[in-house]
């Protein structure tokens, strides 16, 4: 027996209850976005606009949780959902992509929490800016490794952690979403109602604020990722449901009801935090402090979950001898200690990338959604594909399945060329990886269908750095 053998089989799985499986999608769903979610919209968006993207976000998102469930169900063998059903459905390759992508969206998203603790304590120390200083990425950096330490520590106590965290969490958002209503000019309300001259059409409003949707919902396949810590299958899928249904309502509530406080192209202008703003024009002063206390203990919440599905991802691929032998290591308290260094490398990087961009939140906020898109459609089309060729498949399972594929398609196209193409650019180097698993393998490198889509992912990073180059497009 190898000594990475030893290492593996020296982790028994921890085995998590359906309580606590719901707390960490609840936990995954709730951070950075919904602070950031009134001056987002009402960039793009008046009330109309928002309460039609909701929906179709809504629908979308639930159609992607009840697809997680009835896969969790249809098909228990296959651990870490999002990456496991694509490479069921489509392939080695494709599955390799998908994990990647899944795992490199969570690094950037953990990147979206620094920049937004360091721009909330920016309001009262300036040398930070926004979150994207160098005495920012100093800080971050520095956070980044503490919360690697942590978690180094154990699965058990980071996910012990992680319960108490997300109850503390959720408070502050509630409590905002009730004193903003208690506060509501609905003449602002109805003012804001068509939106601003800006908005464009109301088809524009909704595809503006797609990215910022899917953002906010990330975490929804969380139960799924860490299906194999489940004490039963059926909870996996039972989680999802019930943590998508906690926090939609809530999502939605904090962007419609500040639209009753203020015009929205003052809300639009608002730093980030910008939910602390609004509160702030409510309440006073106080209300910016509070919800800036909540949003740092939530972020640092959704950073601690986000840093475990990242590391669970990677480490489930190389067990399944789709990334590289050295990435299935895990300690005796069940910790994939070389993946969660890969994470937080990953997250490092970017986070000096942020130093570059002309909005490093709102950057690192949509990358983060374009690069969850692909393993997201993945998923649904291969939930379709099983939902037309079993004969348990019913019209339910076959229409659930059709709308998640055509809400994800659709996300892909709302995504927009730039983020497209920026995603191509931090696909295509992944492949390193693939080639060092097959060649730990002694297999063939690719077949002539994973050339194909070799040639298209090298292609595309091609145009994306070109399109950099050039000023096409900018970070």
């Amino acid at each position: 027996m190898t000594q990475v053998e030893k290492e593996t089989q020296a982790a028994p799985a921890a085995k998590l209850s359906l309580p606590t499986l719901t707390m960490m999608v609840v936990g995954s769903m709730v951070g950075a976005g919904v602070f950031s979610l009134p001056s987002r919209f009402a960039q793009e968006t008046g009330v109309a606009g928002a309460l039609v993207a909701w929906a179709v976000a809504g629908t979308g998102m639930l159609m992607l949780a009840f697809v997680f469930q009835t896969l969790a169900v249809r098909k228990p063998d296959l651990n870490a959902g999002v990456y496991a059903y694509a490479k069921a459905g489509f392939g080695e390759y494709l599955g390799f992509f998908s994990a990647f992508g899944y795992w490199a969206s969570a690094c950037v998203g953990n990147v979206t929490y620094w920049v937004l603790i360091m721009s909330t304590i920016g309001a009262i120390a300036p040398a930070l800016g926004d979150g994207d200083t160098v005495l920012s990425v100093v800080l971050s950096s520095a956070g980044l490794w503490l919360f690697f330490w942590l978690i180094s520590r154990g699965v058990k106590e980071a996910a012990a952690i992680n319960r108490i965290v997300t109850v503390a969490k959720v408070v502050p958002i509630v409590f905002f979403v009730i004193l903003a209503l208690f506060y509501l000019k609905p003449h602002v309300f109805a003012e804001n109602f068509g939106g601003a001259d800006y908005a464009g059409s109301l088809f524009q409003q909704v595809r503006g604020t797609m990215l910022a949707t899917v953002f906010v919902f990330l975490g929804v396949e969380g139960a799924s990722v860490y299906s194999r810590h489940a004490r039963r299958r059926e909870d996996v899928g039972r989680a999802t449901i019930l943590g998508f249904l906690s926090v939609f309502a809530v999502f939605a509530s904090v962007t419609i009801v500040s639209y009753g406080l203020m015009p929205m192209g003052e809300i639009a202008d608002l730093r980030q935090p910008s939910m602390a703003g609004v509160l702030e024009h409510a309440v006073g002063t106080w209300g910016e402090v509070f919800v800036s206390v909540g949003l740092i203990v939530s972020v640092l919440g959704a950073y601690l979950a986000w840093t475990l599905m990242a590391a669970e991802v990677l480490f489930v691929a190389a067990k399944d001898d789709d990334m590289p032998r050295f990435l299935r290591r895990s300690t005796a308290a069940d910790v994939p200690v070389p993946a969660l260094v890969m994470s937080t490398l990953l997250s490092q990087v970017f986070l000096i990338v942020t130093l570059f961009s002309d909005d490093a939140f709102n950057f690192a906020l949509d990358l983060t959604s374009a690069l969850t898109l692909i393993p997201f459609l993945l998923a649904a089309a291969f939930a379709a594909r099983i939902a037309l060729a079993g004969d348990r498949a019913g019209t339910r399972e076959l229409v659930v399945a059709a709308l998640a594929t055509v809400y994800t398609a659709f996300l892909v196209y709302a995504a927009g060329f730039k983020f497209v193409l920026v995603s191509f650019i931090v696909y295509a180097p992944a492949t390193v990886l693939f080639v060092m698993a097959r060649r730990e393998q002694g297999r063939r490198l690719f077949s002539p269908r994973e050339l194909v889509v070799l040639a298209v992912s090298v292609a595309g990073a091609v145009l994306g750095v070109v399109a950099l180059a050039l000023g096409w497009i900018h970070l």
